[in-house]
Formats: structure tokens, sequence, C-alpha cells
């Protein structure tokens, strides 16, 4: 009886170990948006389309549109905070936050789904302008540029802001500054749509 070995694919899996990489090192941790009150298990609300208010994802800039947390460094240049890597994009985890915070504040019903089936009439968007951080002050900016639209083509914009000064430009203090900041818009959008 003969035995055959056969050691080329091990051999060859070895050799391209060490030559095949597949990504950086992931981040010791990533940044979330947590709302500072989240409706309990079992909560809902029921209701028409016309009474409900959909949140849609805000736009964003360019430099928004990534997993990682801007510095303006000053007013012509962009750099990103050294390990600070958001779980998704802001704009979508401030639309979350947004839900979260008005069902929370509020009796309505919020729909934060990207459904095309469900268009309630009062919808919610914007603009997320800031969500970073600025050296030349040492702090958080968050900025929403925020457009409701209600039932007979009304239309009502209002900007809102939060900025939390004295943060070290280290992933932590900014994650924890950004995370209030955005708490403190929501709060501000959630008082205003009612």
């Amino acid at each position: 009886m003969r035995v055959i070995v056969r050691t080329f694919p091990v051999l060859a899996a070895a050799a391209l170990a060490g030559c095949v990489s597949f990504g950086a090192e992931p981040p010791e941790s990533l940044l979330t948006l947590t709302p500072t009150a989240e409706a309990p298990a079992g909560s809902g609300s029921a209701g028409s389309a016309a009474g409900a208010l959909a949140i849609l994802v805000p736009d964003a800039p360019a430099r928004l549109d990534v997993v990682r947390v801007p510095v303006q460094v000053d007013d012509a240049n962009i750099a990103y905070v050294k390990d600070a890597v958001w779980v998704d994009k802001p704009a979508r985890l401030f639309r979350g936050l947004l839900a979260e915070t008005i069902r929370t504040r509020s009796n309505r019903l919020v729909i934060d789904s990207d459904d095309p089936a469900l268009t309630p009439e009062t919808q919610l968007h914007g603009v997320l302008r800031d969500f970073g951080y600025d050296a030349r002050t040492s702090s958080v900016v968050v900025r929403f540029d925020a457009i409701r639209e209600a039932e007979g083509n009304a239309i009502e914009t209002r900007r809102f802001e939060s900025v939390i000064p004295g943060v070290a430009a280290e992933a932590g203090p900014v994650g924890e500054a950004l995370n209030r900041a955005a708490n403190d818009v929501a709060g501000q959008v959630a008082e205003w749509v009612g």
C-alpha cells in the first residue's frame, strides 16, 4: 500500500500568510451616540401617517461623511482625531439619537426607518453642519440645520448648536463630549418639534 502526502496547500497557505494583509489593526474601541433617555421595552405608540413624524438621515458635508472625527485645525485645514472611529457615519447615528430623544419626550409616533412604504406627512431632516473637534478653541461642536416639513407644504427651519469647551484632543474625551453635545442638540430639536 502506497501513501501519498500532499503538503503543497499547507505550505502555500503558510507562505501567503506572511504576504497578505487583511486590513489595518482594528481600533481599541469604537465611538457611538447613547441617548440620555430610552423608551422602555414593551412601550410603543400607534397612529396614522398624518400624525406620525418621519426622521430622515441628515445630509452631511464630505468631512463628516466618514467614520472618523474631524478636527478643524484652522480656517482652511482639517485633520482627524487619532484613534477616534465611529461605529457608523455620524449622520446615521445622529438620526437614531434624534428619534429616540423625540420618542421619549413626546407622545408622537416616530418613524426612523428607511422603509419607503412609510411616508408620514410630517418629516424632519436637515444638514449636520458640524460634528467634530475645533482645535482652535479645544471644543467639540455639534451644529444641525433642521428642516421640518408638515402637511399643506408648510416648511420651517431652525439651527441648533451645542459647544462644549475645554476638551482634550484625544479619542475618549472627544467622543464623550460629542455624545453630550449631540444629546443637547437632540433635546433642543425635541422641544422644537413638540
